[in-house]
């Protein structure tokens, strides 16, 4: 019995969030870290669908291949929201941003970056 207790959770051990792990990391700069893992998410998904080897993606993207190898593994320090948009502008991608006040319910701004 004490077996099946230690595995019984408990409401307040479970903790709901936010939607953005850096920001429940409480992180500096949350916002746009999450901002540039979508990013990468989607150029990622991107260069998977057309099968471009590191190489071809590098060409691709005017960037040498150990940039491309550390966005494939999420490795972002080295890449700013505005070059992974303009690498989603050189893979054929639209971009657009939609600018609103946030509602007032709400006490901070965010920034939400969706793929289609």
């Amino acid at each position: 019995m004490k077996g099946d207790m230690a595995h019984e959770r408990r409401e307040s051990d479970v903790v709901r969030s936010s939607g953005n792990v850096f920001a429940d990391l409480k992180l500096s700069n949350a916002e746009e870290k999450q901002t540039r893992v979508r990013l990468a998410v989607a150029i990622n998904n991107i260069l998977e669908a057309q099968q471009l080897s590191q190489a071809q993606a590098a060409r691709r993207l005017n960037v040498n291949q150990p940039k491309i190898s550390a966005l494939t593994n999420y490795r972002l320090d080295g890449f700013s929201v505005e070059r992974l948009i303009n690498f989603l502008t050189a893979l054929n991608r639209d971009i657009e941003i939609v600018i609103r006040k946030n509602p007032s319910s709400r006490r901070a701004a965010k920034i939400l970056v969706t793929a289609a």
